[in-house]
């Protein structure tokens, strides 16, 4: 089964939940930006949250069904229908041989997601599917590629998205260099609204501010050291750069702070200009914040619900103001 790709905006990916162990040959894991949509296409089409999906980042294309297609809408909303008729957002749809999809830009968010019935099937390279375009693996989808997947998922069915596509409180822990920076530059780090700036990709999102930038003591002297995606790195001017999943394994900026990984998908979902803000954590806090979200991605599931419901199955029926505004039986 495949989807034939007739349009598509530039840097969209097929992206799972990236590549581990190769950190220390200079690899990062790349993967999708926001992990949190994978679960909730899997969710939706009852894939394994493993499965690959389609990263769009700020537009999507047109698509055109070979044959009866299971598709999944997920991450930043974007303007969707199929055949010309609206499809709702965060909701899973059938396609018929010779359907069109066409998905526009985002109405909020940065990146969205366009799953398969059994997940989109490109070649495995080191054990993901993942495209990792600053490491040359794999490539960003053109048209008149195909989209493969094995076979039918489930459809019909709606999820309530986590808000997560406007920006707003981001918590970190502490780097390796957090030392480096004195009380009063770590005060006002926390203090200040930053706003995410144009510089951005899947390598990382630059953050502007007003005011003077965020310096280190000795700033010049560090060695390069091993990063992470989430690591805040501060340049030479002062301005942040969140890392995100196609981050360079080392470098020698210095890092104020790391986002924990459970706030990634907000940060990366933050639309340009979006304000940001951050709060330090510790680091007991910092791994039950992260089980929590653990504990809600396997929760998933059991939120979706059918996208039209049988009014047999509404048992509040009687509770719903089906008819308003009348007031004579005449008029």
């Amino acid at each position: 089964m495949t989807l034939i790709v007739h349009r598509i905006g530039p840097a969209c990916t097929v992206q799972d939940q990236g590549r581990t162990g190769y950190l220390d040959q200079g690899l990062s894991r790349s993967g999708a930006a926001d992990v949190m949509a994978l679960y909730e296409g899997a969710a939706l089409l009852g894939n394994a949250p493993d499965c690959a999906a389609l990263e769009m980042a700020g537009i999507g294309g047109e698509f055109e069904a070979t044959v009866p297609t299971a598709i999944a809408l997920t991450g930043a909303p974007m303007q969707a229908s199929i055949d010309g008729s609206p499809v709702l957002w965060n909701a899973s749809h059938q396609m018929e041989v010779g359907q069109r999809l066409v998905i526009g830009s985002v109405q909020q968010g940065s990146y969205g997601y366009l799953h398969l019935g059994g997940g989109v099937e490109t070649e495995m390279t080191l054990g993901s599917r993942a495209a990792h375009l600053t490491a040359r693996i794999g490539r960003a989808v053109r048209a008149g590629d195909r989209l493969p997947a094995p076979g039918a998922g489930t459809t019909g069915l709606k999820l309530r998205a986590d808000d997560r596509f406007s920006g707003g409180l981001l918590r970190v822990v502490a780097s390796f260099q957090t030392a480096l920076f004195d009380e009063g530059t770590l005060a006002r780090f926390t203090r200040t609204t930053f706003y995410r700036g144009a510089r951005a990709n899947r390598m990382g999102m630059q953050l502007d501010s007003e005011g003077d930038g965020f310096a280190a003591k000795g700033q010049l002297d560090i060695l390069s050291e091993v990063i992470t995606p989430g690591d805040i790195q501060m340049t030479g001017t002062g301005a942040p750069f969140i890392l995100l999943p196609e981050c360079q394994t080392t470098g020698g900026y210095p890092r104020i702070a790391t986002v924990l990984p459970c706030d990634l998908p907000r940060a990366a979902q933050t639309p340009a200009g979006g304000e940001v803000r951050f709060e330090f954590v510790s680091m007991e806090q910092a791994v039950t914040l992260q089980a929590a979200f653990d504990a809600e991605l396997a929760r998933i599931p059991g939120r979706v619900e059918p996208l039209v419901r049988d009014p047999h199955d509404i048992p509040d029926l009687l509770s719903y103001q089906l008819i308003s505004g009348m007031i004579s039986a005449t008029e």
